[in-house]
């Protein structure tokens, strides 16, 4: 076990602290404990390069940690009617495409590793964003002319990063791309 798998778990952890508060109105504490699986995020990275400490259950963990936060967050915030519904199924369905390629590809070839894309990074980070923005708008209300553009630009990247890996799937399972960014 490794430091950034650690750091990882402990992302994994903050996932019930932080639907606590949201699911309470607690929105500067979310966002807090939001805040914190960000830069923790950042530190297993950071951590896996400078220590070469990177595994292949990092590199299940790390991602499956974003998701379990991106997830939980847009279901309690869509349930709560403060994020679209829309996006909410947007952002869940695209993940789920994802792991059904990811498994397909791996039972089709067992050593393949899905390398996260450009688009899949950016679709990740707008995710992120928008989760962030909503968040402190609650408490702020700093954001509230922003909102929309960015449910709408995240909207967007999720369904063009979506496209982008199924077709970049279908091209891996006929054997003409090789362990090319997916998702």
């Amino acid at each position: 076990m490794t430091i950034p798998n650690l750091i990882s778990i402990f992302r994994i952890l903050l996932v019930p602290i932080f639907l606590i508060f949201i699911t309470n109105n607690r929105f500067l504490a979310g966002l807090m404990i939001f805040v914190l699986a960000g830069i923790s995020d950042g530190a297993d990275g950071l951590v896996a390069r400078l220590f070469n400490q990177k595994s292949r259950l990092g590199s299940i963990l790390d991602p499956l940690a974003d998701k379990f936060l991106l997830i939980a967050a847009f279901i309690a915030l869509a349930g709560m009617n403060i994020i679209p519904l829309w996006l909410t199924l947007l952002v869940i369905t695209r993940d789920f495409l994802i792991l059904f390629g990811a498994m397909v590809l791996f039972l089709k070839n067992k050593n393949h590793v899905v390398k996260p894309s450009i688009w899949g990074k950016a679709t990740t980070f707008l995710q992120l964003a928008t989760v962030f923005l909503v968040l402190a708008e609650k408490d702020f209300h700093l954001f509230s002319h922003y909102v929309d553009i960015v449910y709408g630009a995240t909207g967007t990247l999720t369904i063009t990063s979506g496209f982008l890996y199924i077709r970049s799937w279908f091209l891996m399972i006929n054997g003409k791309l090789k362990n090319e960014g997916t998702g």
